[in-house]
């Protein structure tokens, strides 16, 4: 049984997204894992880093809550659109202010000069988008995943890190959305 903490990562509720992660968690329910869905919609703290990482910034209670669930998981989902080729600036908020120094990295003797501490869990992003999937990946390079996977996500430890991109979000079939549905949901049935 794994612990899974999915994050959307959308200021806007009721979205496509929040659907997506719900079939995730029934898919993980499903699977015998446990799971937690954070809206950040539904979430209240302060998105910006004012000084930094040093001195800390006392986190809120939500974001308390939610980086206790990530340290306690061993997989988590991060589920957003693209907006402007890039996730929206209340996610990245999010995770800049819930993976601080000494929850996840610490400072090391080392050539990198930290040591991550989100290791021995794995990650799946979701995102969605109004292009197509094969152009994003094909002509725009995919940047704002390879960004999160290799400099956020994999900075901190996490590896495995798997995606899935689902284009044209806007003008696809119910009965696509619902595919898509489906296999989100078998995937939180695996929850790796």
């Amino acid at each position: 049984m794994a612990e899974v903490a999915i994050i959307v990562g959308n200021p806007k509720a009721g979205t496509y997204g929040e659907a997506l992660a719900e079939a995730y968690r029934s898919g993980a329910a499903a699977g015998g894992h446990r799971a937690r869905v954070f809206a950040l919609s539904q979430m209240r703290f302060d998105p910006i880093l004012h000084e930094g990482f040093s001195p800390p910034q006392p986190l809120e209670p939500d974001l308390e809550v939610a980086q206790r669930a990530i340290g306690a998981a061993d997989h988590l989902v991060i589920i957003f659109p693209l907006w402007y080729g890039c996730l929206p600036a209340l996610l990245k908020g999010f995770l800049e202010r819930v993976l601080q120094p000494g929850f996840a990295t610490v400072k090391a003797n080392t050539r990198m000069g930290f040591r991550p501490l989100l290791t021995g869990k794995s990650a799946r992003i979701i995102v969605t988008m109004g292009m197509p999937a094969f152009i994003y990946r094909w002509y725009f390079g995919a940047h704002a995943l390879k960004m999160l996977k290799r400099n956020i996500l994999g900075f901190v430890g996490f590896a495995p890190i798997r995606d899935l991109v689902l284009g044209s979000i806007e003008t696809v079939s119910n009965e696509q959305r619902r595919r898509w549905l489906s296999e989100v949901e078998a995937l939180g049935r695996l929850a790796r």
